[in-house]
């Protein structure tokens, strides 16, 4: 493909050694206004391969998050990242028209990326026939954890409190969600008046799914303290996970990437944890019988000086 750029990442001999990255693979998006870039990593090698649709935060692209996206790559799976409308590189000015409604246009992204998995297949050199269409995760971080919760089933609530549309997409059978927002009852005036999606409702997000918090996560869009970030675990049903970070704060240590300005307590030792634990659940979901995720927990539990904590319900 003329518009994709072949990279290669060396992993360490446990992993699969070879990384095959291509981007930007470009779908026509009409009715967006701009067309959607893509990146898409993968093993170089192996079949049958799940498949983890990311989300990035506000601001960023395609490029940010390598230490998520490379780690979950050379682990066996399929990485697409969608570059979203409000990233710095699109440069989309706030008076926008499309502004307003950015929040749903990203949710419409990660749902285009599914619709178009063949696409994305076929741009990827060697990838073809490789892919597991019946193993696909969600995973996001801070406002693209609020963008991958919607297809796990979370909706926003109106002003009256009436949950709006469902956007939920049964292609997906679990999610990783890292620093998600919490409920919208402790917003700060600022977020009340220009931030209205930030109310959601986790009534009816049911898949299972891994909530990763930071215990120092301060938000100045909440009244609240960190443990507004363990809404999503406490108020939504079904088979969900919580891993508490201890002393992470929004960017958990550094998973937008090491020595990026936002990332204000760069922590490797974090990083890995939130790799291997978020690896060690989709495993678990997406392979039925995988036993890294007992195993990846019990060593957490019983860590002489541990890094955070994690809860099952």
């Amino acid at each position: 493909m003329s518009d994709a750029n072949t990279t290669y990442a060396q992993k360490p001999a446990h992993a699969p050694p070879t990384v095959v990255s291509a981007k930007p693979i470009v779908l026509p998006a009409p009715d967006r206004g701009e067309d959607l870039q893509v990146r898409v990593s993968a093993p170089a090698s192996g079949g049958d391969l799940p498949v983890i649709v990311f989300s990035h935060g506000f601001g960023w692209s395609l490029n940010g998050y390598a230490p998520l996206a490379d780690f979950w790559a050379a682990h066996g799976f399929v990485v697409i990242q969608p570059t979203h409308l409000d990233s710095r590189t699109l440069g989309i000015p706030h008076e926008d028209p499309r502004t307003p409604r950015i929040w749903r246009i990203r949710i419409e992204d990660l749902t285009r990326v599914l619709d178009e998995l063949d696409v994305l297949e076929a741009s990827v050199p060697g990838l073809g026939g490789r892919i597991d269409r019946s193993r696909i995760a969600v995973a996001g971080h801070s406002w693209g954890a609020q963008t991958a919760s919607a297809l796990l089933g979370a909706r926003v609530l109106d002003s009256d409190g009436v949950p709006g549309e469902d956007m939920s997409d049964p292609r997906v059978k679990t999610g990783v969600l890292l620093a998600l927002t919490g409920l919208g009852d402790d917003l700060t005036p600022f977020a009340v008046e220009n931030l209205p999606f930030m109310r959601p409702s986790f009534d009816t997000m049911t898949p299972p799914a891994l909530i990763v918090a930071g215990d120092k996560d301060q938000s100045m869009l909440s009244t609240r303290g960190p443990d507004w970030f363990t809404d999503p675990y406490a108020y939504s049903p079904g088979d969900k996970s919580l891993l508490t970070v201890f002393g992470a704060e929004h960017s958990l240590g550094g998973i937008p990437g090491y020595e990026v300005a936002e990332t204000t307590d760069e922590s490797p030792a974090r990083v890995a944890l939130v790799q291997q634990l978020t690896t060690a659940f989709l495993r678990s979901v997406l392979h039925g019988e995988d036993t890294g995720w007992k195993a990846a927990a019990a060593a957490l539990e019983n860590a002489p000086d541990p890094l955070g904590k994690l809860q099952s319900k």
